[in-house]
C-alpha cells in the first residue's frame, strides 16, 4: 500500500534483528521465557495487568487519545481537524511501515522460538516444548514490534504538536480488561507501559520494542515535518 506522508514503506526500516548466535538474542529469550510465559511467576500482577490491557489494537487502542486531547485543549474546528488528520496519518503509515519490515524479516515469535530453543545455535537457550504465552500470539511476523511503532509514532506527532510530551490527562480503556481504566499525563509513559506489556504478553522480545520505537519515533517526525504544514509555515519555507 502507499503510504500517505512516507516516501515508500522501507524508507524507515530498522535493522536486521540480532544474531541467533549473540548474548543479546540469548538475554532476551530468557527474559521473554520468563516474564511472557502464560503463567509466569516472575510477573507482576500489575505486569499481568498491562499485558492484557494492550492485547487490544487498532483503533480501538490509539483513537481515544487524540479524541481526549482535542476536548482537553478546547481546539477550535480547523485545529482539531489537523491533529486528527497528522495522527491517522502516522498511525496508517505506521502499520504500512511495521508489515513492510515485519515481511522482510519474518523473525520468528517467542512461542516458536522457546518452543524450539535447542535448534538456534546458542547454548544459553534451552528448550520448553510446551511454552505458552498469555494469550493468543497475533498471527504475523515478531519483528518489529508493531504496537511499539504505533505508540512512539504517536507520541512524536502530538509532543511536536503540543510542545513537549506532558499532555492532559487521558483516560484509556480496553475490551480485554472491561472496567479497567489507565490513566495518562505523560507520552514517554505512556510508549513505555505498551512497549513492557507487550515482552509481559509473551509477544515481543526487548530488542524489537527497543527497534519499534525507534522506528515510530522516525516516522511520527516525518509526518509532522511534511505534511500539512501551517499556510504561514509552508509560504515561508
Amino acid at each position: 500500500m502507499t503510504p500517505f506522508a512516507l516516501a515508500n514503506p522501507s524508507q524507515f526500516r530498522p535493522k536486521p534483528p540480532p544474531s541467533l548466535k549473540s548474548a543479546e538474542w540469548a538475554r532476551d529469550y530468557n527474559e521473554i521465557k520468563d516474564l511472557g510465559a502464560k503463567n509466569s511467576t516472575r510477573r507482576t500482577a500489575r505486569q499481568t495487568e498491562d499485558a492484557r490491557f494492550w492485547l487490544v489494537g487498532g483503533p480501538l487502542a490509539y483513537d481515544q487519545l487524540p479524541r481526549q486531547i482535542v476536548i482537553a485543549k478546547h481546539m477550535d474546528l480547523l485545529d482539531s481537524a489537523r491533529f486528527m488528520a497528522l495522527f491517522s496519518f502516522a498511525t496508517a503509515d505506521a502499520v504500512i511501515a511495521v508489515f513492510d519490515a515485519k515481511y522482510k524479516y519474518e523473525f520468528w515469535r517467542p512461542i516458536t522460538a522457546v518452543r524450539n530453543g535447542d535448534i538456534d545455535g546458542n547454548p544459553a537457550t534451552e528448550r520448553d516444548a510446551t511454552w505458552q504465552p498469555i494469550d493468543a500470539t497475533p498471527m504475523h511476523p515478531e519483528y518489529p514490534c508493531a504496537h511499539c511503532i504505533l505508540s512512539s509514532s504517536v507520541a512524536a506527532v502530538i509532543e511536536a504538536l503540543l510542545g513537549g510530551d506532558e499532555i492532559p490527562e487521558v483516560a484509556l480503556t480496553s475490551p480485554f480488561l472491561p472496567g479497567v481504566t489507565h490513566h495518562f499525563t505523560n507520552l514517554r509513559a505512556f510508549s513505555d507501559e505498551i512497549a513492557n506489556a507487550r515482552i509481559c504478553a509473551g509477544f515481543h522480545y526487548r530488542f524489537s520494542t527497543i527497534a519499534g520505537r525507534e522506528m515510530g519515533q522516525k516516522i511520527g517526525t516525518y509526518v509532522i515535518k511534511s505534511v500539512m504544514q501551517p499556510a504561514q509555515t509552508a509560504m515561508d519555507r
